[in-house]
């Protein structure tokens, strides 16, 4: 059996910044509260992270500080993928040496991969990883997206053994589950589409909507895992006009209005994101009064 990273609502943490850097006060602040409102697990430095943009400094260091500030009270998860293999294995070899305790590695963007050098891609980085490997897929930023096939082949690796899945066809996703079983556990990488991911098998979800929610989010997916199914699907109904208005704009711009409404830092982000529009902004804000997360 294959050492499963965690189960239920791990949260894809923002990262606070100014124009001088990382926010650590915050960052800070938003990982402690994070821990106590029930999250599963911790994910840093990737997407809603703005891992793109960080340095290697600034993205070693975001790591190495939700490392330390967890302490060991929930999974921490790091995001070390890139389009050049060398520096995602030399992300991938410094975050096992901090601490973490498992890597999401992300599909090559840009100049992508075949089927064929996705799977060797992968594997180099299973051999490298002295911790679990989640396989991060979603084809609408990478332009790259891993077949059910390729899944069937990658999941014999010892080391792989999850997928964040966020490719928006269920189809290859029922897929993927009946050709992998239990060798590959899956992840949405979708706030919509928790339920139908947990219905064909599905063990949790790396969530945006977890920044500003996590207990709602853990709540979700535990309820429908322990039996109350439909508890689980009220409440991803309940939230689904906040989930559209968390993804009005790329994310994570919407997502970082949302947490600076709540107290989070400063609603700032890295060129080539700016923030939210003032339309977009009033909905997502009336979203979270609606909810109870704004007053």
């Amino acid at each position: 059996m294959k050492k499963r990273v965690f189960t239920g609502a791990g949260t894809a943490l923002i990262t606070p910044m100014t124009e001088e850097g990382i926010d650590f006060d915050t960052f800070g602040r938003l990982v402690d509260w994070q821990i106590e409102n029930g999250t599963d697990a911790l994910i840093v430095a990737a997407t809603t992270g703005e891992g793109p943009t960080l340095d290697d400094a600034e993205h070693k260091s975001a790591i190495e500080f939700v490392v330390d500030r967890a302490a060991g009270k929930v999974p921490v998860i790091a995001g070390t993928g890139s389009n050049d293999t060398a520096y995602g294995l030399q992300l991938t070899r410094a975050a096992c040496q901090m601490g973490v305790d498992g890597v999401l590695v992300v599909t090559p963007y840009y100049n992508k991969a075949t089927q064929d050098g996705l799977i060797r891609m992968y594997n180099t980085y299973a051999d490298a990883s002295t911790v679990p490997l989640i396989i991060y897929n979603v084809p609408s930023r990478t332009g790259c997206n891993v077949e059910p096939a390729t899944y069937a082949q990658l999941a014999k690796h010892e080391n792989i053994v999850a997928t964040k899945e966020a490719n928006n066809n269920i189809a290859k996703i029922v897929e993927t589950k009946a050709l992998c079983g239990d060798n590959l556990d899956i992840y949405s990488g979708n706030d919509d589409q928790v339920i139908p991911l947990l219905s064909i098998g599905g063990i949790g979800v790396i969530s945006v909507l977890s920044n500003i929610a996590p207990m709602v989010v853990h709540n979700m997916v535990m309820e429908y895992l322990e039996g109350d199914q439909q508890k689980a699907v009220d409440l991803q109904l309940e939230y689904t006009p906040l989930i559209k208005a968390l993804f009005s704009e790329v994310n994570p711009i919407p997502v970082k209005a949302a947490a600076s409404a709540m107290g989070f830092g400063e609603n700032y982000l890295r060129s080539p994101m700016y923030p939210i529009s003032e339309k977009n902004e009033k909905v997502l804000l009336e979203e979270m009064r609606k909810v109870g997360l704004l007053a």
